[in-house]
């Protein structure tokens, strides 16, 4: 196995699903405050207490321990992101709340003390609370000067600290999950598609916009978007289900075109001619996406999909598809394909010759914590270690192909909650903490077993893979 020199190898997080102390030193509500129960449920009124997020897994006091056994692992990147709602308590307010900023001074020169690059995400599913209920979130092109001076800020603060940067996390995610994804309060079914579109289309102007103003005040950095993949499979040779790949594909490639291109896609314009979508543009907006288009393209890389006319529809996949009978299921019924993420690679980097970064991948599991035999505790995750080599011998499959690989940065390196079932018991971390779905638990740290086969993957650079 070969990996570049340089290979950036790390993990990632979310703020909202591991920092916790919710409305500590400033910080406003987000979206994530009132989701208890995941992407599935409806919104309360307030937070609730069955709400993990609110505490996650302390991570905002733990910071320094937590970081300090990612260093152990060798990490040369971290990927976070900072909660908008910490900067601006409201989003909509004139000056930033200080001591938010502080935090993330003290969390970017933790990670420079040992070496790490933070790979900073701005909006990680956590748009200010406020902004979702008086603008309807991205549905209002107000949001764009929000989040311009959101980013004005940050860049401003952290330039020099930072040097990767994504705009918005799994950007497609929106035609699935409006209100996390997007903050958009309109239930899903009485949302428009030009609504729908027309929110998409202020996200696409937001993020050039930021990678504009990136690259002025910091042009050292490099932008990229996140996209969510998901290679889809024909379910068999009839034409039908090809182009019914084909349009599926559309829906996801979208997203990468028009941060690599800057311009809609042919296809695109005519599904909005035939769907009647209609959305709202200025000269100036397109020119802005023509002339700011990202440095790099990551994606998170869980699962493929299979489409055609018939089929079994996967259950617990809230992205849809029809099964695979080739494939196995993870505990959470998503498809594990290691072959996957190599063909998703070249896919990508075949249309926008960019480099690539794999900023989430893992296995989400049921894990049991053990005695280790020396006194401790541990977990015997040998399902983990036999995904994630078989994932990442593909990914040097894909760079010996010619693909320019930047990083992988591991999906939930530390347990946390999960944003798609508001679980702590969907594990995928190299580190377990000890919480548990009611809540209760110690929140200590405990070494798996995948992590010593992580810093062993780190430590030579693939090789023992």
């Amino acid at each position: 196995m070969s990996f570049p020199e340089n290979f950036l190898w790390g993990g990632a997080v979310a703020a909202n699903q591991c920092e916790g102390a919710y409305n500590e030193e400033g910080k406003g509500l987000s979206i994530q405050d009132v989701l208890p129960h995941g992407l599935k449920s409806a919104p309360t009124a307030e937070p609730t207490p069955d709400n993990l997020k609110l505490k996650g897994i302390d991570f905002y006091h733990r910071y320094e321990e937590d970081l300090q056994l990612m260093a152990e692992m060798g990490f040369k990147v971290f990927r976070t992101s900072i909660a908008w709602s910490r900067i601006y308590p409201l989003g909509d307010e004139e000056e930033p709340n200080e001591k938010g900023l502080e935090f993330y001074d003290r969390l970017f020169a933790e990670c420079h003390k040992y070496g790490m690059e933070p790979l900073v995400t701005i909006s990680h599913y956590e748009t200010p609370l406020h902004l979702a209920r008086k603008y309807n979130g991205w549905a209002s092109s107000q949001m764009i000067g929000f989040y311009e001076k959101y980013v004005r800020t940050i860049f401003n603060r952290y330039k020099g600290q930072v040097k990767y940067w994504l705009t918005f996390n799994e950007i497609n995610s929106v035609l699935h999950s409006p209100f996390m994804s997007g903050g958009i309060v309109t239930p899903q079914e009485e949302l428009s598609l030009s609504d729908l579109y027309q929110a998409i289309h202020h996200e696409f102007v937001a993020s050039a916009l930021a990678t504009k103003i990136a690259h002025e005040i910091m042009p050292e950095a490099q932008v990229g978007c996140m996209i969510l993949s998901m290679p889809t499979y024909p379910l068999t040779p009839n034409p039908d289900d090809i182009i019914k790949v084909m349009e599926c594909d559309h829906f996801n490639d979208f997203f990468g075109d028009m941060h690599v291109r800057g311009e809609y896609p042919g296809y695109m314009k005519r599904y909005f001619r035939e769907n009647d979508i209609q959305i709202k543009t200025t000269p100036e907006e397109l020119v802005l996406l023509k002339e700011h288009t990202v440095d790099f393209v990551s994606f998170s890389y869980y699962l493929s999909l299979c489409e055609g006319v018939e089929g079994e529809d996967i259950v617990g996949n809230f992205m849809g598809g029809k099964k695979n009978p080739y494939l196995k299921a993870s505990d959470w019924g998503w498809p594990i394909d290691p072959q996957g993420l190599r063909y998703i690679l070249n896919k990508f980097y075949d249309r926008w010759q960019k480099p690539l970064f794999i900023v989430e991948n893992g296995l989400g599991a049921k894990d049991e914590l053990v005695d280790d035999g020396q006194g401790g505790k541990t977990v015997q995750d040998g399902y983990r270690i036999q995904y994630m080599t078989a994932h990442l011998r593909q990914v040097a499959e894909a760079i010996a192909d010619g693909v320019p690989v930047m990083g992988y940065t591991s999906w939930g390196c530390i347990d946390l909650v999960s944003a798609s079932t508001a679980q702590m018991s969907k594990r995928y971390g190299f580190i377990y903490v000890d919480r548990n779905d009611d809540g209760t638990g110690s929140l200590q740290r405990y070494p798996k077993k995948s992590f010593h086969w992580y810093k062993e993957v780190i430590a030579t650079n693939g090789a023992c893979l």
